[in-house]
C-alpha cells in the first residue's frame, strides 16, 4: 500500500439520495408473542429473547383492514422463512417451531396465494434483463432460531447500499446477496433499520460498479400498469408479475405467522399482481421500468390477489436517514447489544419487541441461555433469575431490556443472579453485536 493510501481519508458513502423529510407513518403492532412465534423470529431485542410456558400457539387471527374499495383477506408479509428446529425443542417451556416447511416454500398459509391467482391473474414469468437491473436476492440465517429465510432488495448505489423490508432481514445473523443479472455473491452487514416503518438499509461488502435501480420521477396513479420482481418462494430466481395499480395511499393490517407478528401499514400502494412468499423487499416497477414502490405485503387464499408496497420515495426518504446514521423516529442504527439469554415469560400478551419476566418482580427468570454468547461464557443457566446489573436493581424482563439496549456491543456489564440453588453469584462479562433489530 503507498504512503498516500495510508494517510487519505476514508472515502464518503456514496449518496444516493437528497436526505428529504420522512413521512412518518406507519406501523402498529398488535400480534401476541408465544414460544413458537418468539422463537421462530428470535424474539431476540436487546439480546433478550422471549419464551412463553403456556401452551397458546400464535395464530393469524387478525383480519385484513383495508381502507380501499378492495376487499382482502389479512395480506402476509412477504419474506419467505423456513425453519429448522431449533431452540424450540430444547428450550424449557417452549412450543415447537412451527411449519418446517422446505427450502423454496412458503411461510405457512402463503401457498395458496399463487395458485388461487392463476384463474385472474397472469402467473409471474421469470424476469428479463431490464426488469432484473439492480435487483438482488437476500437470503439469510437466523443462527439463534436455527433458521433461514429469503427475500429480495434492490441496489441503491454502485458500492453496494441496498433497500430492503425490516421484515425480510430481522433477527438474521449472516446475510448473503446475489446479483440477478450477475449471479455475484456478496456478504451484508445491516447499516440500519427501521421497524415500525419495515425499511432496512444494508452494506454489501467490496461491492463495485453495480447497477442500480431507476427511481420514477413522475409519480403514480390508479390504474397504471406495473411489474413486481421479486425472489418468489426464495427460488433464487428473480421472477417477474404483471398487474395494474388499484388505490393509493392504502392502509393493510397484515396477519401474524409463525415467523413475523401482525403490522399495520398505511400510505402504500395497493395492486393486483401475482406476488408470493419471498417477493419482500423486491421493486413495484411503472410501465418505464422505473420504481414506484417496494413489495412488501399481499393477501393470500383469494381469487385476486392484492398486494402492498411502500412508495419508493418513503423507504428511500428513511433510507437516507438511515444512511446519516439519525436514530430519530424509531430508526436503528447497526447491531444491537446482544446479552445471548431466553426470558421466561406468564404473559401470552407480550408486546412485540419487549421482555417479559418474572411475574413477582424479583428479577429476570432465564428460560434459555444461547451457546457461545457472553451469558453462556459467564455461566448463566435456565433457571437463574438476574437481579442486578452493574449494581443496579432489575425489577423484570422488560428492565433487563432495556437496560442492555442502552449498551452498546463491546460494553462490559457486572450481573448478578441467583443460581436454581438459591445462591448468589456475579460476572462482569462483554456484550457482544447480536442478530438485526
Amino acid at each position: 500500500m503507498s504512503d498516500d493510501t495510508q494517510t487519505s481519508s476514508p472515502a464518503a458513502p456514496e449518496p444516493f439520495l437528497e436526505a428529504r423529510p420522512r413521512r412518518r407513518s406507519r406501523l402498529g403492532r398488535a400480534g401476541i408473542v408465544t414460544a413458537a412465534s418468539a422463537l421462530a423470529l428470535g424474539g431476540i431485542v436487546a439480546g433478550v429473547a422471549v419464551t412463553d410456558a403456556s401452551p397458546e400457539v400464535a395464530t393469524a387471527a387478525e383480519s385484513a383492514t383495508v381502507e380501499s374499495d378492495v376487499d382482502a383477506d389479512a395480506p402476509t408479509l412477504l419474506d419467505d422463512a423456513y425453519a429448522a428446529p431449533g431452540p424450540a425443542d430444547r428450550q424449557p417451556g417452549a412450543m415447537p417451531a412451527g411449519g418446517g416447511a422446505q427450502p423454496g416454500a412458503g411461510t405457512a398459509g402463503d401457498d395458496a396465494s399463487s395458485g388461487a391467482a392463476a384463474s385472474t391473474q397472469e402467473e409471474a414469468a421469470a424476469a428479463d434483463d431490464d426488469e432484473s437491473a439492480g435487483i438482488v436476492l437476500i437470503d439469510t440465517v437466523l443462527g439463534y432460531a436455527s433458521s433461514e429465510a429469503a427475500g429480495t432488495g434492490m441496489v441503491l448505489t454502485s458500492d453496494g447500499l441496498v433497500l430492503t423490508n425490516h421484515h425480510v432481514i430481522e433477527d438474521s445473523t449472516e446475510i448473503t446477496v446475489t446479483v440477478g443479472t450477475t449471479g455475484e455473491t456478496y456478504t451484508a452487514t445491516v447499516v440500519g433499520v427501521d421497524e415500525e416503518d419495515d425499511v432496512a438499509l444494508l452494506q454489501l461488502d467490496d461491492a463495485t460498479g453495480l447497477t442500480t435501480i431507476a427511481i420514477d420521477d413522475d409519480g403514480v396513479t390508479a390504474g397504471d400498469d406495473v411489474t413486481a420482481v421479486g425472489n418468489a418462494e426464495g427460488g433464487g430466481v428473480l421472477m417477474a408479475a404483471d398487474g395494474s395499480v388499484t388505490a393509493l395511499e392504502s392502509s393493510v393490517t397484515t396477519s401474524a405467522s409463525f415467523t413475523t407478528t401482525s403490522s399495520t401499514l398505511d400510505g402504500m400502494i395497493e395492486f393486483a399482481a401475482d406476488v408470493v412468499s419471498g417477493d419482500s423487499g423486491g421493486a413495484l416497477l411503472d410501465e418505464e421500468g422505473e420504481v414506484i414502490g417496494m413489495t412488501t405485503a399481499a393477501s393470500t387464499g383469494t381469487a385476486t390477489i392484492v398486494a402492498f408496497a411502500i412508495p419508493i420515495e418513503d423507504a428511500l426518504a428513511i433510507a437516507a436517514q438511515i444512511q446519516a446514521g439519525d436514530e430519530s423516529d424509531g430508526a436503528v442504527i447497526g447491531y444491537p447489544a446482544f446479552l445471548g439469554i431466553a426470558l421466561e415469560s406468564s404473559d401470552a400478551a407480550v408486546r412485540p419487541g419487549a421482555s417479559a419476566g418474572a411475574a413477582d418482580d424479583d428479577g429476570a427468570q432465564i428460560a434459555y441461555v444461547y451457546d457461545g454468547t457472553p451469558a453462556a461464557e459467564a455461566g448463566l443457566e435456565a433457571g437463574d433469575t438476574i437481579t442486578a446489573v452493574d449494581g443496579t436493581a432489575v425489577a423484570d424482563g422488560d428492565d433487563l431490556s432495556a437496560i442492555v439496549q442502552a449498551h452498546e456491543p463491546g460494553d462490559s456489564i457486572t450481573l448478578t443472579w441467583t443460581d436454581g440453588a438459591g445462591a448468589t453469584e456475579s460476572a462482569t462479562l462483554t456484550l457482544i453485536a447480536g442478530p438485526s433489530a
